[in-house]
């Protein structure tokens, strides 16, 4: 059974710092593309970050660049979003998905992250 779990969310004021971590089980998480979507309230979905199987490859949105580092642990079958600076506009719910022939096939319920004063 596959599962994707996050965790680490919360409410922080602007210019603070939260880290997301996605516990991963029931597929190959070390050969497996990984990412970060949001989606903020009445909006779409947004890409945020990917991550390949050994790490080296990473993309950021332009918004989050400096700002966001996406790593992974593959011994710990775990994902994370180290998030610093953060602004009232990243408010949103954060999913971590795994990147399957072009579609995100494996979601978790998500994580609320809210930057509010």
């Amino acid at each position: 059974q596959v599962q994707l779990a996050e965790s680490g969310g919360g409410l922080v004021q602007p210019g603070g710092s939260l880290r997301l971590s996605c516990a991963a089980s029931g597929f190959t998480f070390s050969s497996s593309w990984m990412f970060w979507v949001r989606q903020a309230p009445g909006k779409g979905l947004e890409w945020v970050s990917h991550i390949n199987p050994g790490g080296g490859g990473i993309g950021y949105r332009d918004s989050v660049k400096g700002r966001f580092t996406i790593s992974r642990d593959n011994a710990k079958n775990t994902l994370y979003l180290q998030m610093n600076s953060l602004k009232p506009e990243d408010t949103a719910l954060y999913y971590c998905a795994r990147g399957q022939g072009g579609t995100y096939d494996y979601w978790g319920q998500g994580t609320q992250v809210t930057v509010s004063s």
